[in-house]
């Protein structure tokens, strides 16, 4: 029987934080342990894994910081010179990292999804939940998002009645980067939208379907994907509908947008807005009432820095996401997101796309 790998480190102590991976999103994850490290003193970024050597060295010239550079997170968790990791490394890696280092005693935030496949993610969660259950949190960042918790307090309120349907959009104004490795758009993409509905409704389905077309973004890219766009529906009894579109297609500019119906009214979290400066959350009741029932923006930072498009919606979260990482790893607490919901996550994907229909299944119309 394997045992749970727990730590005690005095709250006067900065957690010893490294980060595997600096591409687009390693190198935001290493910029926000650097910010924190600096302004709340709870942790220091102690190392960093990435092959890429130049790539390392402009990062760490960037922050002005001078410390240990892996070829790999292998070498990292054969170094033991860290409590807590970030494993931002490509999605193929994921379990093999994830598993050196929780071996090596690193509790870890793993960027989803979980492994990439749903077998593996099956097989992976299976080995934590036997040997090490509380060593990995998964990063869900919408979880720790100021517009959409404020969209679950009006929910969870009762304001706007019983809830009978949540649609979820995803939409990228590009392709997928070159070279990128996708295990398909609902697996890559769509998982954020899931887990935010799981999380918001509390409740899982019952049953899925989903269809895929290619339209645009697929030629413009050597990255190999399935689809550029699809939908994803997903029931939970007869009472309560859910509906998830993703997209590399919104060439626009990056759209995330999320409606929950009530019998009462509607809750809106962030219409499209191209500059995405600000992320309004607003509640209407029935047709006829002259005042809205909820309305509250949230201004977004400006990191000041080319930067991925999501960073400018979802900054602020992926910081509190790793904050809380941090805070839970110096009190030996358990993870408020694991591979568990990463699983429930891939299990309705998967669901959905065993049901898929695309343009070869579509029927004549008359």
């Amino acid at each position: 029987m394997g045992c749970t790998i727990v730590f005690s480190k005095p709250m006067s102590e900065p957690l010893k934080v490294a980060v595997a991976g600096l591409g687009r999103m390693g190198a935001i994850h290493a910029l926000h342990v650097h910010e924190l490290a600096r302004d709340t003193k709870t942790c220091e970024l102690a190392a960093v894994a990435e092959p890429d050597a130049a790539r390392a060295q402009r990062f760490l010239e960037e922050i002005s910081q001078d410390i240990p550079v892996f070829p790999s997170a292998l070498e990292l968790a054969k170094s033991r010179i860290c409590d807590a990791a970030v494993i931002v490394t490509p999605t193929d890696n994921h379990r093999e990292h994830a598993t050196a280092l929780i071996s090596a005693g690193f509790r870890v935030l793993l960027e989803k999804p979980l492994t990439g496949t749903l077998e593996s993610d099956r097989a992976f969660a299976a080995e934590l939940d036997r040997d090490h259950p509380n060593a990995l949190m998964l990063a869900f960042q919408r979880r720790f998002d100021a517009p959409l918790q404020y969209a679950k307090e009006l929910m969870d309120s009762g304001l706007i009645g019983r809830v009978f349907k949540v649609y979820s959009a995803l939409e990228d104004s590009n392709p997928a980067p070159n070279g990128y490795k996708s295990g398909g758009i609902l697996p890559d993409m769509s998982v954020h939208n899931v887990d935010e509905i799981l999380w918001l409704t509390g409740r899982t389905p019952t049953k899925a379907l989903s269809i895929g077309s290619n339209l645009y973004s697929h030629a413009l890219t050597t990255c190999v994907e399935d689809y550029d766009d699809s939908l994803l529906c997903l029931w939970f009894g007869d009472d309560l509908l859910a509906q998830v579109q993703v997209s590399r297609n919104h060439v626009s500019g990056y759209r995330v947008e999320t409606i929950i119906f009530g019998e009462e009214g509607q809750i809106h979290v962030g219409p499209f807005d191209q500059k995405l400066t600000d992320i309004t959350v607003e509640a209407y009741g029935r047709r006829g009432a002259t005042e809205p029932l909820a309305y509250k923006m949230f201004p977004q930072r400006e990191y000041l820095r080319p930067l991925p498009e999501f960073i400018d919606r979802f900054g602020a979260a992926y910081k509190a996401d790793l904050s809380t990482f941090i805070q839970c790893c110096r009190v030996d607490a358990p993870f408020p997101t694991t591979h568990r919901d990463g699983l429930r996550a891939q299990e309705a994907i998967s669901a959905g796309m065993s049901a898929m229909f695309g343009p070869a299944n579509a029927a004549d119309v008359r």
